[in-house]
């Protein structure tokens, strides 16, 4: 079957490796390709919902009958080993995926990831930057809505290379430093959405000045001003 182009933009962002994890796997696409393609030689399926559990294990039954797969009806890590070999979290809030992180009992940076929040992506970079991960790509895409991307693996040697501005952690490294299309479609997307609310002439002046502020940040991104 086919998949969606935000499917397909997360697959081709996972690599080959022994055991991967798809944490809140729903249809379990993406597992589905990783075995498909013997990029694993094992996928456990997570999910906290039942039924989007039973939507993986009927969509991957031949696998998990021949034991290449795995499904885990639980909440976060529940059922993953902390020496996964990659692990993908997508389609949950930032805030979300780092209350998985970052529980006390099963949480753990893994030794690679793909995450896609839906949203509060700041938050969730500098949980990963300060917590032992490393960021190799982080990019916004669109598929009907905009969607943010952020890759890469457990650090060593104390983590990143250089330290990330605020305007980085805001808006992702890779996205101010090369300005993929999507991102300043959405930008600009933004900045369009903020002058509807600043024509309403009922606008408190402190809410119209916290968007004038946003607003002049947008135009430094898409000026390279803001980096």
């Amino acid at each position: 079957m086919g998949y969606s182009k935000r499917i397909e933009t997360l697959c081709s962002l996972l690599i080959k490796t022994e055991v991967f994890a798809d944490v809140g796997c729903d249809h379990g696409y993406c597992s589905e390709y990783m075995l498909k393609n013997g990029l694993c030689e094992k996928a456990i399926l997570s999910d906290i919902s039942k039924g989007s559990l039973a939507k993986a294990e009927e969509l991957l039954a031949e696998y998990i009958q021949d034991g290449r797969a795995v499904s885990v009806l639980g909440d976060g890590f529940y059922g993953v080993p902390k020496d996964v070999g990659e692990v993908l979290i997508a389609g949950m809030g930032g805030s979300e995926i780092v209350s998985i992180l970052s529980d006390k009992t099963y949480g753990f940076m893994p030794n690679r990831f793909v995450f896609q929040p839906m949203h509060d992506a700041e938050k969730l970079r500098r949980y990963i930057l300060e917590n032992g991960g490393e960021i190799e790509r982080d990019f916004t895409f669109a598929d009907g809505k905009f969607y943010d991307v952020i890759c890469g693996k457990k650090a060593k040697g104390g983590g990143q290379v250089r330290d990330y501005s605020e305007a980085e952690y805001e808006f992702g490294r890779e996205n101010l430093e090369k300005m993929p299309t999507d991102f300043v479609k959405r930008t600009k997307k933004h900045l369009v959405n903020i002058d509807k609310y600043l024509k309403n002439s009922n606008l408190q002046q402190e809410s119209r000045e916290t968007l004038e502020k946003r607003k002049r940040r947008l135009q430094g991104v898409l000026s390279g001003e803001v980096k």
